[in-house]
């Protein structure tokens, strides 16, 4: 992939080897530029780092390498004021800039891509832009992470029915429920970071697969590039996509995760549950029934998660079959990439900003905790610390309950008339009385939520300072 760059006339970077020109069928079916364009920040990051290496080589001159440095400066300003001018030729946007490059530096501008392929400066780009943007991903899940424990400490002693089966099960504090979904969040980050840490290698110097017989050093162009090493062997460096199935893999998992939590939105400000309302601004309408106030953020957080495991599935799919090194399937990689990224982003953002103004209903929430069945294990485990056998506890309390489901009688009263309860164990089915008894580490009641509030907003500051961002203003 070495040669002259292409220009207006339409000649490649390969032209050389070619009589004729590509067939126009060719250059829009592998045309990459329309979504690898984004590319173009860390696209110059990456040639003025080899620029620098050339220098340092005396591959170039320091005039050569002034000359091509002030015109990459001139690529940057045009790109970021939105007058950068594409041709048809330029086939991804590592030709549009050094076309550019070279319409501007002259002569010396043919001299940038030397001792470099589009395999390893693609590479090199690509986990430039995949170490910044995961990052900026993770901030945005510790800011819905600092959401949901502003949420929790509110919340107080304000409890609801956790459920499993969506049964009602046994009452929990709202701080527990939401510091559930902070948790898991919480795991996102460290998957993140972890990815993060794992692409942090420089592809640079790799060539097109064996590297370069000019006295380039990698070492050097990584340092300059900030990553924490270079590679070690240059047919894996101009073929691994590890990082991004990976980064895949955790995005997708992100998108589980808001799947479930938009899940539970939808359920918690129906009609049916009335345990929340939203803020005008985080819902919609219908276009027919006047009525209506629509969770659109919450399901569709649901909904993208299938586009988010299609986008990894596609990919290691993509992966499977590839032998080594390079080949042109690899192109497949950054239209999944970027739209995981992007989704991922709007989905935290709008989730964010929905939980953050909504109104909870406690009086509902804790209408649906307070059913008197809901004390069941609370009456058993009553009987097991008077030594009956847990299972046998179990039976005792389930007749109680089947019999007060049949119309025998309220839970309560029929607990009080039990000659193995009597009315200090019916003081336990009495409204509110559950969850407070919920003591264990990690459990649902006051006194271990407070300890989990404390362990949690430990976590988010240690999380933090992996990432080197500060705590928001608020």
């Amino acid at each position: 992939m070495s040669g002259a760059p292409n220009d207006e006339s339409g000649r490649t970077l390969w032209h050389g080897r070619f009589e004729a020109g590509p067939a126009e069928e060719l250059l829009a079916y592998t045309v990459s530029l329309p979504f690898d364009q984004r590319l173009w920040p860390d696209d110059i990051e990456g040639s003025r780092a080899h620029v620098s290496g050339l220098a340092r080589a005396g591959l170039l001159t320091e005039s050569e390498r002034d000359s091509i440095m002030a015109a990459l400066t001139a690529v940057e300003a045009e790109l970021t004021a939105g007058t950068f001018v594409f041709v048809a030729t330029d086939e991804d946007i590592h030709t549009a800039v050094e076309r550019r490059v070279t319409e501007l530096a002259g002569p010396a501008g043919g001299k940038l891509h030397t001792g470099r392929s589009r395999n390893d400066q693609c590479a090199t780009d690509l986990r430039l832009w995949c170490r910044r943007e995961l990052r900026a991903v993770a901030a945005r899940v510790l800011e819905l992470q600092e959401t949901l424990l502003s949420r929790a400490r509110e919340a107080g002693d304000t409890y609801l029915p956790g459920f499993t089966h969506l049964q009602r099960a046994q009452p929990v504090l709202l701080a527990h429920h939401l510091l559930a979904h902070g948790w898991a969040l919480s795991r996102d980050v460290d998957r993140l970071l972890d990815t993060v840490a794992r692409l942090d290698v420089s592809p640079l110097g790799a060539g097109a697969l064996a590297g370069s017989s000019l006295p380039l050093d990698p070492q050097f162009t990584s340092d300059l590039l900030g990553f924490a090493r270079p590679f070690e062997n240059s047919l894996d460096a101009v073929s691994d996509r590890d990082h991004v199935a990976e980064a895949l893999f955790v995005l997708s998992l992100i998108g589980v995760h808001l799947s479930r939590l938009g899940e539970e939105w939808v359920l918690w400000t129906s009609d049916e549950f009335g345990f929340a309302r939203l803020d005008d601004a985080y819902s919609t309408g219908s276009s027919m029934l006047p009525q209506k106030k629509n969770p659109d953020i919450a399901e569709l957080a649901r909904g993208k998660a299938g586009r988010l495991v299609g986008n990894l599935t596609g990919l290691l799919v993509t992966l499977k079959g590839l032998p080594l090194a390079y080949n042109r399937d690899l192109q497949e990689d950054k239209e999944p990439l970027f739209d995981s990224v992007d989704q991922v982003s709007l989905a935290l953002g709008a989730l964010n900003g929905m939980i953050a103004t909504a109104v909870f209903v406690p009086e509902r929430m804790q209408a649906a905790a307070d059913a008197p069945t809901l004390a069941a294990t609370d009456l058993a485990e009553w009987l097991v610390q008077r030594g009956m056998p847990f299972r046998e506890a179990h039976a005792v309390v389930g007749a109680l309950v089947r019999r007060s489901l049949a119309g025998e009688g309220a839970l309560a009263d029929l607990v009080r008339a039990d000659q193995a309860l009597g009315p200090e164990a019916a003081a336990l089915v009495a409204p509110g009385s559950a969850v407070q008894r919920r003591t264990t580490r990690g459990g649902a009641g006051p006194a271990p939520v407070r300890m989990q509030l404390e362990r949690f907003v430990a976590q988010i500051a240690a999380d933090r300072a992996r990432l080197g961002a500060p705590a928001p203003t608020r």
